[in-house]
């Protein structure tokens, strides 16, 4: 999914503004999982990681629309997120 999602963003300057939010909220979302320690800062880990769903959400949306991807889309927000940091 998001190899395509990239590969369509390339001739899309909307997706790749999207694209960029979804990159940038997803090093903000896995730098902070990794430097949570115990229970301290959990609330602020669950706000990034409710607006690292929201813009994701909005990319998804937004493809299905244009018809980049198709169908119900499942994922794990964590996997995804390790995924999307390393683009």
């Amino acid at each position: 999914m998001i190899k395509k999602i990239s590969d369509a963003s390339k001739s899309d300057q909307t997706l790749a503004r999207l694209l960029d939010d979804v990159i940038e909220y997803a090093h903000i979302y896995v730098l902070a999982r990794q430097r949570q320690k115990g229970c301290d800062g959990m609330g602020e880990l669950v706000t990034i990681k409710e607006e690292f769903g929201d813009v994701l959400y909005n990319v998804i949306q937004y493809c299905k629309e244009k018809k980049y991807i198709s169908g119900d889309i499942s994922y794990d927000i964590d996997s995804i997120a390790d995924e999307i940091s390393r683009l």
